[in-house]
């Protein structure tokens, strides 16, 4: 057996392993980068840490711990409560708030996990309470969440915007962001009339003497327990994440301070415009506008610390390392020569696009991205007529829209928090609709993207 089709099937094996136990699935990454640079390409210790993302690590620090002081002092939990009022009774109106607002953390820097579990408790909970389908609203938050998710600051985007450049692939992160909200806006819509959000229209909260807004926010349908999910690594990043969304405490005086919060969104703000406007490294601004929130209020902030999505992050280091040493091997190269000989490389880009979704619906979608998006860079850099804007856009939406199935950790999230009487029921609708967007999404934008 060469070392390339060695490597490839050690890449598949650790899928197998990361979705049958519960192990993360970046340090099988590590252990299989170094028996691999070892055993069989002959590399030394110091040559395979080379191959260590710093700088997707330092954005990955900052990003999460940023938006881990937002959380424990309440901005988010403010901004929720902002939207809400904002409907002014408009029940119809309330699926979309959940969308947008759920669209808007992951946006600027949330693991999409993270932002499931903080929202489809609310969002669940304004369900039951106003006879919302239970189904639209947790499809709504989970399609939101992955809306936003490949903006130029998002952890997706970063992923995905840093292995194109290191290919030297055209870059245009917006094309990205902006197809994967479009799609998933587009499917949100289409679900919001067929799950029957004209029901809703004309319908009200209830008046003085019903419930308070303040009542709706904080009545939350949390499950007893999340459901331990095995095949997706990201529940690990999100567990600490629920304990601050649904059980921070606020005798701190620091937890509610207004003008801590609003200084917590102008450094949220500013962190876009250092990052879009003056191009300067989003993991250090990252970090520097968190230390300056941690200087206000020190003791606050060790509870972020704690929330940093670390099994996130040795999830897609230990990937990225992983394929650093498959690439120092000619496995890149050795997929690029066998895609040549395919007959038509418009077909090699949907296979590729139905292997990205299939996997993300049981896997990580993290770890998706970090492995097949590299498989694919020389297939993109040679002439194949496949271009490389549209075919990333393609593969980026696809490898994250089927993050709706009850078998990844957001469709797990959405279930968990769903009516229990009907629990069966709603993993039934759940687990066809997974199968009907796996099934049907990569066909979709890969004819919008990649055929057009």
């Amino acid at each position: 057996m060469s070392p390339e089709i060695l490597s490839i099937l050690g890449l598949g094996l650790m899928f197998v392993v990361a979705t049958v136990l519960p192990v993360n699935m970046g340090v099988i990454a590590f252990t299989g980068a170094f028996l691999l640079g070892t055993l069989v390409a002959g590399l030394t210790s110091k040559a395979i840490l080379g191959f260590f993302p710093t700088g997707l690590f330092l954005t990955l620090v900052g990003i999460t711990y940023l938006f881990a002081i937002a959380q424990t002092n309440g901005t988010i939990d403010w901004l929720v409560r902002i939207a809400v009022r904002a409907v002014k009774g408009r029940v119809a109106a309330i699926p979309w708030i959940m969308f947008f607002v759920a669209a808007a953390l992951t946006s600027v820097g949330a693991v999409s996990p993270g932002a499931v579990a903080i929202i489809a408790p609310i969002a669940l909970g304004f369900a039951i309470k106003y006879g919302i389908s239970p189904l639209l609203m947790g499809l709504m938050v989970i399609h939101g969440a992955q809306a936003g998710g490949f903006s130029p600051i998002s952890i997706y985007g970063g992923i995905t915007n840093g292995v194109v450049a290191k290919a030297g692939l055209p870059l245009e992160p917006m094309v990205t962001f902006l197809a994967s909200f479009a799609v998933n806006g587009g499917v949100a819509l289409l679900l919001f009339f067929v799950l029957g959000g004209r029901k809703l229209f004309g319908a009200r909260l209830a008046p003085a003497g019903g419930p308070s807004n303040a009542d709706i926010v904080d009545d939350r349908a949390r499950p007893a327990e999340t459901p331990e999910r095995y095949g997706d690594a990201e529940t690990e990043a999100l567990l600490a994440e629920e304990d601050i969304a649904h059980n921070r405490k606020p005798e701190h005086p620091m937890a509610d301070s207004r003008p801590y919060q609003i200084a917590t969104l102008v450094g949220i703000v500013a962190l876009a415009v250092l990052t879009l406007g003056f191009n300067l490294d989003i993991g250090f601004c990252a970090i520097a506008i968190g230390l300056v929130l941690s200087l206000i209020s020190p003791t606050l902030q060790r509870k972020a610390v704690a929330q940093v999505t670390w099994p996130e992050i040795v999830l897609i280091t230990g990937v990225s390392t992983y394929v650093g040493v498959m690439e120092k091997m000619g496995t890149i190269d050795f997929v690029a020569n066998g895609v040549t000989h395919l007959a038509s490389p418009i077909f090699v880009a949907l296979l590729l696009c139905l292997i990205g979704a299939v996997v993300s619906a049981f896997a990580s979608s993290t770890a998706v991205l970090g492995s097949l998006i590299p498989l694919a860079v020389p297939f993109l850099q040679g002439d194949t007529g496949v271009g490389a804007i549209g075919f990333i856009a393609a593969m980026a939406v696809s490898s994250t829209i089927v993050d709706v199935s009850p078998f990844s950790t957001n469709g797990a999230l959405v279930l968990a928090n769903s009516p229990e009487g009907s629990r069966d029921a709603f993993f039934k609708q759940l687990l066809g609709y997974g199968a009907l967007v796996t099934a049907i999404a990569p066909f979709v934008v890969w004819f919008l993207f990649v055929a057009l």
